[in-house]
C-alpha cells in the first residue's frame, strides 16, 4: 500500500527582486526571483518584534515567461508551489544546499510601492543578492521537473 504525502507551499509576500528569466540549452524557460514573507508578535513584556524570512522562487515553462513580464521588485504576491532543495558547488569551491519553491501558481496583487516608492518589506534584499542568482553557466545542469505535457492557448490564461 502507497502512503500519501504533501509537498505544498503557499506564501504572501513582496518581490525582493525583478525577475531573472533564462532559458536551458534545451530553450526551456526558467525564472528566478526573491519573496520576502513578515510576521509580528508582542513579547511577554509587551515589545513588537518583527522577523523577515526570504524565499527562492523558480518558475519552468510558460509560467517562468508569464512571470519575467507580470512581476517586478516590490510587487504583492499570492503563490503556491513545492519545496524542493538543489545542490551546488559555489565560488569557494565549497558544496552548498539551497532551499527552492518551484512554482505552480500565482495571482499578482496591486501596485506594491508605499508612499516613498520603496515597500518596506524588501529594503534587506542586498544581502540576499547573490545567493538568489543562478549563474548562467549553472542553468545547462538544471533539470526541469518532470510534468505532463499542455497545451495552453491564450484563451485559457485567466488574466
Amino acid at each position: 500500500m502507497a502512503s500519501r504525502s504533501l509537498n505544498r507551499v503557499t506564501l504572501i509576500g513582496n518581490l525582493t527582486r525583478d525577475p531573472e528569466l533564462k532559458y536551458t540549452p534545451a530553450g526551456t524557460a526558467v525564472c528566478t526571483f526573491g519573496v520576502a514573507t513578515n510576521r509580528s508578535w508582542t513579547t511577554a513584556d509587551g515589545q513588537t518584534k518583527e522577523e523577515t524570512q526570504y524565499h527562492r522562487i523558480v518558475a519552468w515553462q510558460k509560467l517562468a515567461e508569464l512571470s519575467g513580464k507580470l512581476l517586478t521588485k516590490g510587487r504583492k504576491i499570492y503563490l503556491e508551489g513545492r519545496l524542493t532543495y538543489r545542490n551546488f558547488t559555489g565560488k569557494d569551491g565549497i558544496q552548498k544546499t539551497v532551499a527552492e519553491i518551484i512554482l505552480d501558481d500565482f495571482i499578482v496583487f496591486g501596485d506594491g510601492a508605499r508612499k516613498n516608492g520603496t515597500p518596506e518589506e524588501v529594503r534587506g534584499e542586498h544581502a540576499i543578492d547573490e545567493e538568489f542568482t543562478i549563474p548562467h553557466e549553472e542553468i545547462a545542469h538544471y533539470e526541469e521537473p518532470e510534468r505532463a505535457k499542455e497545451d495552453v492557448g491564450p484563451d485559457d490564461i485567466p488574466f
